[in-house]
């Protein structure tokens, strides 16, 4: 697909980016102190918020809701339409729970030190959602022509799968998700790869499809002083055994294997993508081994109501995360053989899956002149998230939407997000903003 880049005109205002970069810093600071923990989600807080900030600049919208406490706030800058549909921002306003113990700052302080805001959501996803909110207002202050409509949409409820959230809207108010494109989470820019100190932008273009299992045993109860052969828990954790020892072919898919060539095209692997050169990363580098296999994470076990009882029933939960084309009932057919005991009862959570984003679209080549202007030299790569995003319903809806974090994070930040010490670096979010404007008025300009 051919594509004509559109200069800025002369009479284009020109942004004030060290300031822009500061305010930048302050609203991430106030949204993070906002306590979003999903479950219950209490997104109301996070909306009023963002309401706030948009009411201040004179930007209209709208909240959308199933749930009183759960909205979702759209908010649109109209164009002239002459480039077509229109470009989504698109952010979720929950996150998922701390374990507080296990942190050295306050997660709902919006703490600014040492160059970083730290709090939980400063990357997942609220330090995206204030880089979107900030390239919106920016478009609207200083009253920057576009030829197609900007709409920006902070959703409920991802981090739970969505039913609050883009799951209610595609139900609900369908029409607000047509576009052309969606610019959303799923990849950053990374200081590093694999050892070699490159700036690689990851556009995700692909997810694995999540497959949330419940594992069910019942057996019989009786007196914890005299265990007897058929413990609910006994036989939970037989399968449990099973299931993580069990060991499945590799899988290079079409999206993995084109982000690895391209990384090899780019010098930063050091040999084309083998099977063993592959295996080889995946020592070292446990995404890698995600990418190339239907993973298994086993998540949680429940049982048991006293010492002295031994119970009746017994579950686990599993984060099942597919490759693109694996057939879900197949997986669950594999995965009962491989416990190998009718008892176990396997129930579906959760199940999703969506086709891949192409890359030879105008927002695609935005973001690589995007990146390059701001970052000369750096890649930009399509990849395949690991885990599954709101992107997914518009995938399914044939929408080009890009997992796409404008932010360049080092490799000490990258396990940060769901992780302790969730932070994000203050001149990360200057350059992020910069980046991701760019990108918008590639596409919309």
């Amino acid at each position: 697909m051919a594509v004509t880049f559109r200069p800025k005109t002369e009479t284009e205002a020109t942004p004030d980016w060290p300031a822009l970069g500061a305010e930048t810093v302050r609203l991430l600071s106030e949204y993070v102190r906002l306590d979003t923990t999903n479950p219950p989600g209490n997104e109301v807080a996070a909306t009023d918020w963002i309401a706030r900030v948009l009411a201040a600049e004179g930007i209209p919208y709208k909240l959308y809701a199933s749930d009183p406490t759960r909205p979702n706030l759209v908010a649109t800058l109209h164009g002239d339409g002459s480039a077509g549909g229109p470009l989504v921002l698109l952010n979720h306003t929950d996150v998922v729970p701390v374990e507080i113990d296990h942190w050295t700052m306050p997660p709902f302080g919006g703490l600014v030190k040492d160059g970083y805001v730290w709090g939980r959501g400063a990357m997942d996803m609220k330090g995206m959602g204030v880089l979107e909110l900030m390239t919106l207002i920016i478009h609207h202050r200083l009253q920057l022509p576009l030829r197609r409509d900007l709409t920006f949409i902070a959703a409920a409820d991802e981090e739970a799968g969505g039913a609050f959230g883009i799951d209610f809207l595609d139900a609900a108010h369908p029409e607000l998700l047509d576009c052309a494109f969606v610019i959303n989470e799923g990849g950053t820019g990374a200081a590093e790869v694999f050892g070699v100190r490159r700036p690689v932008f990851h556009v995700c273009v692909s997810e694995k499809g999540p497959l949330w299992l419940r594992l069910v045993t019942t057996g019989t109860p009786g007196h914890g002083s005299v265990p007897h052969g058929d413990s609910a828990i006994d036989r939970l954790l037989r399968a449990v055994a099973r299931v993580t020892s069990w060991k499945r072919e590799p899988l290079l898919t079409p999206e993995v294997g084109t982000y690895f060539d391209r990384l090899y095209a780019a010098g930063i692997l050091p040999s084309p993508p083998t099977p063993k050169l592959l295996a080889a990363l995946a020592e070292d580098h446990p995404r890698i081994e995600s990418l190339l296999t239907n993973s298994i994470a086993v998540t949680s076990l429940r049982s048991g109501v006293r010492p002295n009882v031994i119970p009746a029933q017994a579950e686990a939960t599993l984060d099942v995360r597919l490759l693109a084309g694996t057939n879900p009932e197949r997986f669950i057919d594999e995965l009962r053989a491989t416990m190998a005991d009718p008892m176990v009862r396997i129930e579906r959570i959760f199940m999703s899956s969506t086709p891949a984003s192409p890359t030879d679209t105008p927002l695609f080549s935005a973001i690589e002149r995007a990146v390059e202007a701001c970052v000369p030299g750096a890649l930009v790569v399509p990849s395949v998230a690991t885990g599954f995003t709101d992107s997914r319903v518009f995938r399914r809806r044939g929408i080009p939407a890009y997992g796409f974090i404008p932010l360049l994070v080092e490799p000490e930040d990258g396990g940060r997000s769901h992780g302790n010490d969730e932070r994000v670096s203050v001149d990360g979010l200057g350059l992020g903003l910069r980046i991701l404007h760019a990108t918008v008025r590639g596409v919309c300009g």
